[in-house]
This record gives structure tokens, C-alpha cells and sequence, in this order.
């Protein structure tokens, strides 16, 4: 009896799986997408309802060639992909690849790479689901469309190398939009006005704290340094008295266990990751990690879901663990259930440890530093929303002071519930829930003594920028994009230099500015949130069943192509514009003229081609060696820095522009 063949995408998904099969089955891997449409051309037939135009790619005819030499002698083939629409696509593919007359063929799918799970999935074996295959389709097609037609405009129109997408191109708008917000900003001053104080007959080290609030019931709105000197100057004489304290109890629930952005959002707000790298480790303990004698285990479930449910195993599994390690009084007294997103598909779990009861420190000696890390976030999370609520006390005081009422608070735990295993990672705009120092025991009416006043000046802060974390949970919000796309996407916008990231923040780049101001001016529809975000439910439409892909297809590229053709006549040529300076070509005496490239603007000598002297545009900050020198934006490999004008007789760089406010820590010389 001849073997059958299992297909799957990676060597490592192959090596951990092999173990649970036997040796009834060969497993092999395809490396991933083996047929694709061509890069060289459009590869769609638009006029012939949009039929794509797939070909084996040209770095994987050794993998196809290789797949068929498996295959041959087989009465079964097993095709094993990533159980989303991506590996239903790339089984649909190979199906059609290595058909022969009498070989039978079947998909099988996995949340989790364990031998219940596989074994299970190998009794139930199922057609390939079309619906998927088309979903998977239709946005292939749209992003080649969109892709393959706005990118020559560019090309043409600024730079040669340029891309625009369906997804990145929204994405890149909303940092440009946030960038413009922050310029905008008009910072508004405040002041603050604290009373220190403490209880009659106790130490002054007793003291305790309260915020001015309110001035004849209405809340103070303290803008000048005057009004708060006038204020704090009417208060000095005051008496200070209790005027009302009230005492609650409040309950924070577990969070539920990671769907794909949640994981990208909290992996860069604990760990920094970017959601590129986040998503890599994420894979390799997916498909397995060698667990010395247990040999290669796949220690988490499939990590691209939007869903939070759990199987009853993992609850169960989940359970038993608490109760063992923490007590009865740390499991709540009904199972804690979470609901999805309304736009989740809820194919798969949420994101969890395959084996609840592994730890991280059991497999810690076999994981590598940032495995460990990444395994660990999920285990806590997981094993945390499973836990019971975490009880808080608050105390909330009035002090009252002639006309004006101080506020302090404070917030005890209780009960430390789910949190002593987990606690959310804060980005660093967001503020913590949790405030106030411990108050003394106070009664109604109780006297205080004032021991000072304190006013501080603020001013209000600009909205942040965006991080890996929060640019993944707008796209999320909007209804952008999809778990898969999150990571791809921004990866595509920053080595495009359409974006750069400062200590892990995004700036748009001059280019992504111009890029999207062009394209919001041409395409408005296409950089559109809510028509972005229309497209994701109609490619969810087919993946149901409910749309028929070809048609919405056919409803985009009508009016999209001919918002190209116009944009062809009517976009502005930046590569044509050229500014004046009042800078002489030190090589032919003539005027030197501001152009648009690839990097940005730059110097060039305005009889071009007859002169091609070409030079970076300075900053207009001093070369802080003293050489004489100004700083010009550069760019290499590693990203963009700062270099003097006078390279390479003065070698200094810097990622930053010297702040005389700041250390320049990141400054160095070349050797």
C-alpha cells in the first residue's frame, strides 16, 4: 500500500507534525505560495472577468519539481496549509498542480500543531472550500489592480521605485493626518493647584495630597500664572475641612486571551516589538520548537484570528492550573466566556498556549530570548483570562476651602484576582487607571491642616503619534485590513520611506506626504477609511458565500480606472518642479535648483544634463564638531541619520538632530 503524501508550508510545520502521523504518510513542505500571478505584468484579464493569469513562480519550479517527484506513486495527497484563506488558496493550487487521474485529494486544517489536533483533523478530512479560495482571490486581484496601475503613475509622475496599496496607502494617510493634526496644535496653559495637608496632630510626613477642582460648584479652569497666584493667594488663610468622602468598590475583569492584534498591540507596548517580528516569532512557535525529549511541539495555537474563543479542553486544562497554583478563591465561580469583535470570522481560537500546564519556565532552557518573551506574554494572558476579577477599593474626598473644593483619591487592591499574573501593557501616551497615594483615615467634617500650595503650570499635549501598537488598533477599528495584513503592511510603508519610526513612532517622510497628497487629490475613494473598510466586509461577504467575488471586482475597477485615466492627464508632475535658489553651482557658475528624487528634495545645478552636479539639501544646523559643516538628511540601509555637509573629511552622524535641550546619546563619530 503506497504512502500518502501531507503538504504543508514550512520544513519546521513538517518536522513537528511528521512525529504524529506515522509512517503511512510522507510529510514535505511547499516553502509557501508556489503559484502566483506574474510579477513582470498585470497577470489579470480585466476585459474577461478579471480571470488571473497564474503561473508557477520562478523561485519555486525546484519546489513544485520536487513536490511531483513525492507525489509520484501516491493515491492521496493531504494538502496541510495555514488554516486561513491564504493556505486554502495555496492548497486550491497544488490540488490543481499535481492532479493525476485516481489521485484523491484532501485539506486539513489545525488551530494547533498537538496530536490530538492533527490526528483529529486527519479523521475529518474535507474538500477545499472555493468560498475561501475566492475571498483570498478577489483581494489578490484588488491589491494587484491598485497596486500594478497607481504605482507607474508615481513612477512617472515622482519617482521611479514608488508603490501605493489598497491598505498601506490609507495606512500611511492616517500617519501623514496625524502629523498635519500635531502641526496644527496650538498648545492652551493651565495650571494645576495642589493643597498639601495632613490630619491635625500627625507628622507632617503624614502628609497627603489634594487637586483644586471646583470654585462655587463649577469646575476650575486655571489658564494664567496670575489667576493662579490671585487663587493660591486666597487660600493660604482658609481652613481646610472634610466635606465629604465616599467609598466604593470597583471590579476589573481578565482581559480576554490575544487575537492577532491585540498580540502586535500588547508584544510592542511590553516588549517593543514591531509587529513584523512579533508575528516571525509567533510562527516559529506555532509550527514547533524541539522540547528536548517531547522533539519538536508547537507551543501556541494559529496566530492570524480575530476571534477570542477558547476550546473546553483549554478551559478545563486552564482551570485545573489555577486551582492548583493559586487556590479556589482565583477561579471565578463561572467559567469566564468573551465575546468577538461583530466583524470577527471566528474560524479559528484565539491565540493561546497549546498545553496550558507548559509553563515558560519549564521550556524556558529550549526557547531563545525573544521565543521566551513572546511565549510567555501568551501564557500569562491566556492563564489570566481565565482567572477571577481583580477588587479594588476607592476613596474619593472633598476638602473643603471657603469658596473652592480640593479632590484626593486613592485606589486600594482588594483582591489581586487575574492580575497577579497579568497586567496591560501601557503605550506611552496612555495614561494608568490607578491613581493617588494611600489617604489617611479621614471622618466628615474633620479639620486639616494646610502645609503649602503648589501651583504648576502645564500645557496641553498634541495627539501622539503612532505607534506599531496603536496604527494596528485604528486599522482594527476602522475595519481596515485583516489579521494577516496588519504586520505586511506596516512593514511596506516604512521601507518605502513613506514613514520612518522615531524611538518606535511614526513620522510620515516628506515623500509619504507628497505621495498621499496626491493620491487623496486623485483617488480619493481608494484612500477613503469607510470605502477601504466596505471592501474588507464584501471580501468577508464571499468567504460566507453571500457575494459573488467577480462582481466586486467589477464594481471597483469601473469607476477606479477611470479616476486613473484622469489622473494621467491632470496629476501634477512633482518631477518637473523646479525651485529657485539663490545658491551657485560651484562647478559651472550656474543657479543651483531645488528638484524631487527618490530620497526627497536635493540641490541641482539648473543646466542639467549639461552640469550634473547634485548635492543634499543642509538642514541649517551647525555640524556640532565645530568643523564648519551642516547636517543634511542621508539614508542607508539601516535607515535614515543625520551627516555633516563635509564628509568624509568630517565623519559625524547622528539619528537625530542635535536638541541643546537633550543629551545626544545616539551621536558618534566614524572610526
Amino acid at each position: 500500500m503506497s504512502k500518502a503524501l501531507v503538504i504543508v508550508e514550512s520544513p519546521a510545520k513538517a518536522k513537528t507534525i511528521n512525529k504524529f502521523l506515522g509512517n503511512k504518510f510522507i510529510v514535505t513542505a511547499s516553502m509557501g505560495h508556489i503559484i502566483d500571478l506574474p510579477k513582470s505584468k498585470l497577470g489579470v484579464d480585466v476585459d474577461n472577468d478579471f480571470k488571473p493569469q497564474y503561473i508557477v513562480m520562478k523561485d519555486r519550479k525546484k519546489n513544485l519539481t520536487a513536490l511531483k517527484k513525492d507525489a509520484k506513486g501516491t493515491s492521496a495527497v493531504y494538502l496541510a496549509a495555514d488554516p486561513d484563506r491564504e493556505g486554502e488558496a495555496i492548497s486550491w493550487h497544488l490540488q490543481g498542480a499535481l492532479a493525476e487521474k485516481d489521485r484523491k485529494f484532501y485539506r486539513v486544517e489545525f488551530d494547533e500543531i498537538t496530536k490530538e489536533a492533527v490526528t483529529n483533523a486527519f479523521k475529518h478530512p474535507r474538500e477545499i472550500n472555493m468560498n475561501l479560495v475566492n475571498a483570498q482571490q478577489a483581494r489578490r486581484i484588488l491589491d494587484r489592480i491598485v497596486g500594478y496601475t497607481l504605482s507607474p503613475l508615481l513612477w512617472k509622475k515622482v519617482s521611479r521605485g514608488l508603490s501605493a496599496g489598497r491598505v498601506q496607502s490609507v495606512a500611511v494617510r492616517l500617519i501623514v493626518e496625524r502629523e498635519d493634526e500635531i502641526k496644527r496644535f496650538n498648545p492652551r496653559e493651565y495650571w494645576d493647584i495642589i493643597a498639601e495637608l495632613k490630619r491635625k496632630g500627625d507628622e507632617p510626613g503624614s502628609k497627603f495630597t489634594a487637586k483644586l477642582d471646583k470654585y462655587n460648584d463649577k469646575k476650575v479652569d486655571v489658564t494664567t500664572k496670575f489667576d493662579a497666584e490671585k487663587i493660591t493667594a486666597d487660600l493660604s488663610h482658609s481652613a481646610f475641612t472634610v466635606s465629604d468622602i465616599k467609598e466604593s468598590k470597583k471590579r476589573k475583569n481578565p482581559y480576554p486571551p490575544f487575537t492577532t492584534s491585540k498580540l502586535q498591540q500588547e508584544a510592542f507596548n511590553k516588549l517593543r516589538f514591531a509587529g513584523a517580528r512579533t508575528m516571525h516569532i509567533a510562527q516559529g512557535l506555532y509550527e514547533g520548537v524541539d522540547i528536548g525529549d517531547e522533539g519538536s511541539v508547537g507551543l501556541i495555537t494559529y496566530m492570524r484570528t480575530d476571534s477570542v474563543k477558547i476550546s473546553k479542553e483549554a478551559s478545563v486544562e486552564a482551570k485545573q492550573y489555577i486551582l492548583d497554583k493559586f487556590g479556589r478563591e482565583y477561579y471565578p465561580e463561572v467559567p469566564n466566556t468573551y465575546k468577538s469583535r461583530k466583524s470577527a470570522q471566528e474560524a479559528h481560537e484565539s491565540i493561546r498556549p497549546t498545553l496550558p500546564l507548559r509553563e515558560p519556565g519549564v521550556v524556558k532552557q529550549y526557547l531563545n530570548p525573544d521565543q521566551l518573551k513572546l511565549y510567555t506574554l501568551i501564557w500569562n494572558r491566556f492563564i489570566a483570562s481565565q482567572m477571577a476579577q481583580a477588587v479594588y477599593s476607592q476613596t474619593s474626598v472633598d476638602i473643603k476651602a471657603g469658596d473652592y473644593i480640593f479632590k484626593a483619591s486613592s485606589t486600594r487592591v482588594v483582591f489581586d484576582g487575574y492580575t497577579i499574573v497579568y497586567e496591560l501593557g501601557k503605550d506611552k501616551d496612555e495614561s494608568s487607571e490607578e491613581s493617588g497615594a494611600r489617604l489617611p483615615e479621614l471622618s466628615q467634617n474633620e479639620a486639616l491642616d494646610l502645609l503649602g500650595l503648589v501651583p504648576s503650570q502645564h500645557f496641553t499635549k498634541p495627539p501622539p503619534r503612532y505607534s506599531d501598537a496603536s496604527l494596528i488598533k485604528a486599522l482594527e477599528e476602522l475595519g481596515i485590513g485583516r489579521p494577516s495584513t496588519y504586520a505586511p503592511t506596516i512593514h511596506t510603508i516604512t521601507t518605502r520611506d513613506y514613514v520612518t519610526r522615531d524611538a518606535g513612532y511614526f513620522r510620515p517622510t516628506e515623500l509619504g506626504a507628497i505621495v498621499t497628497k496626491l493620491l487623496m487629490k486623485h483617488f480619493p475613494k481608494v484612500l477613503d477609511v469607510e470605502f477601504t473598510a466596505k471592501l474588507e466586509d464584501e471580501l468577508d461577504g464571499i468567504e460566507e458565500g453571500k457575494v459573488d467575488w467577480v462582481m466586486v471586482l467589477k464594481g471597483f475597477y469601473s469607476p477606479f480606472i477611470q479616476s486613473v485615466e484622469q489622473a494621467k492627464i491632470e496629476m501634477e508632475d512633482v518631477k518637473k518642479e523646479l525651485i529657485e535658489t539663490d545658491d551657485i553651482c560651484e562647478k559651472c557658475g550656474k543657479p543651483m535648483v531645488i528638484k524631487w528624487g527618490r530620497n526627497g528634495k536635493f540641490l541641482s545645478c539648473s543646466d542639467y544634463p549639461t552640469c550634473k552636479n547634485a548635492k543634499s539639501i543642509t538642514t541649517g544646523v551647525k555640524c556640532p564638531t565645530g568643523c564648519g559643516g551642516e547636517l543634511v538628511a542621508r539614508k542607508s540601509r539601516r535607515g535614515n541619520f543625520y551627516g555633516c555637509s563635509s564628509y568624509p573629511k568630517c565623519n559625524y552622524i547622528s539619528k537625530k538632530l542635535p536638541n541643546e535641550a537633550e543629551e545626544k546619546a545616539e551621536d558618534k563619530v566614524l572610526e
